[in-house]
């Protein structure tokens, strides 16, 4: 089945289940990061985050690697009080790599991503905010792009108010990945913690996210140190636009990744 047609199902489902009348909850979007947030849309709140572009640049080795994603969508939508369905697709990624004098490209659609998000404390993320997000991923990438077999795992996120000004977020995760043989799976964890300022429209973000992907072949940590900016317009209270950038902090790590991207609450 098409990813397309995949995801229009699983919008039409995630739909039907969340009728219900929308709140006023405060705009809440997953971007911009690597976290995700424990705030919850309204039911029958519905929001698109759409990531226009992401470059990963990656230099060593004799080896330079450019992965550059355009359309990253995510689709959001309260079923519940407490409870929200996410749809996740990437339209098109180009992978392209040069080593000594040979280059290679692949590209295409990336996996498809479903995930639910129930909050444990604090739905609308004031205060104490806890939630727990399920996930999994679909085989529905092309070749060289996606992962070949399906994945899945769970995240924890947390938000703590520091004080009026600044905010704490860590999104632990753990995950079932692919070994990278093709045959069989293997644990991953991930972890990002930050904090975060508003500047009248404009909030403010660091954080440090670690992975550690523990593949039979051999472990392999990855790190880096993130600053993300999100403005939301006063004109336009449920738009926002993003920026961000992270630096890889070891050699496992690409060296530089730039996303630019907005988020709409209907």
């Amino acid at each position: 089945m098409a990813p397309i047609r995949i995801a229009s199902l699983a919008l039409t489902a995630l739909v039907l289940a969340g009728a219900a009348d929308a709140q006023d909850r405060d705009f809440c979007a997953d971007r911009p990061g690597k976290g995700s947030p424990p705030c919850v849309l309204d039911a029958g709140r519905f929001q698109a985050e759409l990531g226009g572009v992401d470059a990963v640049f990656s230099r060593g080795g004799g080896t330079s690697v450019d992965d550059v994603s355009y359309g990253g969508l995510e689709l959001r939508l309260g079923l519940a009080s407490t409870l929200e369905g996410q749809l996740s697709w990437t339209a098109r990624e180009r992978v392209r790599t040069k080593t000594g004098g040979a280059t290679s490209t692949v590209s295409g659609a990336g996996d498809l991503g479903l995930a639910l998000r129930w909050s444990l404390r604090n739905p609308a993320g004031d205060g104490v905010s806890v939630a727990v997000q399920p996930f999994v991923v679909a085989p529905t990438g092309a070749e060289g792009i996606g992962a070949d077999a399906w994945q899945g795992g769970v995240i924890v996120p947390v938000s703590i108010p520091l004080n009026a000004d600044w905010s704490l977020s860590l999104a632990p995760e753990l995950d079932a990945r692919v070994n990278a043989s093709g045959s069989g799976r293997h644990a991953g964890y991930a972890l990002a913690g930050g904090v975060g300022r508003a500047v009248g429209p404009v909030n403010l973000g660091a954080e440090l996210w670690v992975d550690v992907d523990d593949d039979p072949s051999g472990r392999i940590t990855q790190a880096s140190f993130d600053l993300t900016a999100a403005w939301t317009p006063k004109a336009w209270p449920d738009v926002q636009l993003d920026a961000s950038a992270y630096a890889g902090l070891n050699r496992r790590t690409p060296d530089l990744e730039l996303v630019i991207g907005l988020a709409h609450r209907f």
